[in-house]
């Protein structure tokens, strides 16, 4: 099938489960829209989530899509049962994955969670652990500070540093081995939430898992693309272009062109 898979995101997060897909399943063409104008969505009531959420469903299905990724952990946990059931193609989120590899990668039983203010406050990371694994021990910390660094360009260098090491300080005596990066945003910090965390805590990237999670879905399904032509990809954003181009530019190590999208509703934060 030829179609599109299409990916949405509060912002440039999602870029990270994009730049997977492009490496393990090269010839799926990807449309991706970023609500940059709209970002973040960590502090937003879980209603408001939900209608950003389906606006940006409905705009992607013109596109036709043989499938929809919720590459954003606020986001899946408030809406993605609504868009599932709303939907007669599949419909992937990014918690059950990241949840499922955190459970293999474990060896004391102690798992970390990081993530937005919404996907802490919903708990979201918690029942899907405790669904398969109730003996789990699980520390959850919101890091409000990530997103809007990384939205910002600013996920390297001294800035970057200082928040990381003290959004994570009571995190260091909790006896963790294993720490989901519970927000699509985050893997464009990992490098110095590992060298905070130190090597021996796991660092477990939802935006790796769910690429696998579609290509299992995409073979499964007898789904995966049929052409031999290298993909074009379409970003969309709702925010600034040039600064969204910028960003994608850089973590995906390639030209990107971006077509900006004007919502009704602008960003309030």
């Amino acid at each position: 099938m030829d179609q599109p898979i299409a990916i949405l995101d509060s912002g440039v997060g999602g870029l990270t489960v994009a730049k997977e897909m492009m490496r393990q399943l090269p010839q799926e063409q990807i449309v991706y829209f970023g609500d940059t104008a709209r970002t973040p969505y960590g502090p937003r009531p879980a209603k408001e989530i939900v209608r950003f959420t389906q606006e940006i469903v409905d705009y992607l299905l013109q596109f036709q899509p043989k499938m929809i990724v919720i590459a954003c952990n606020t986001a899946t946990a408030a809406a993605w049962d609504q868009v599932r059931m709303s939907l007669d193609i599949p419909v992937v989120g990014v918690i059950q994955p990241g949840a499922r590899a955190a459970i293999k990668t474990t060896r004391r039983n102690t798992v970390g969670v990081i993530g937005t203010e919404g996907t802490i406050r919903s708990r979201a990371y918690e029942h899907a652990l405790r669904k398969i694994a109730p003996q789990l021990q699980i520390v959850g910390i919101a890091c409000p500070e990530f997103v809007p660094l990384v939205e910002k360009g600013r996920f390297r260098g001294e800035e970057a540093q200082h928040v990381v090491e003290r959004s994570l300080a009571e995190l260091k005596s909790a006896g963790l081995d294993c720490l989901i990066l519970g927000c699509t945003h985050y893997p464009f910090l990992a490098d110095i939430i590992a060298s905070v965390m130190g090597p021996d805590v796991a660092l477990i990237s939802s935006a790796e898992e769910t690429a696998r999670e579609i290509s299992t879905i995409l073979y499964h399904k007898g789904m995966q693309a049929k052409s031999t032509f290298a993909p074009v990809h379409r970003f969309f954003c709702s925010g600034d272009p040039l600064l969204f181009r910028a960003i994608a530019e850089t973590w995906l190590n390639e030209p990107v062109q971006v077509t900006p999208v004007v919502w009704e509703v602008p960003n309030i934060y």
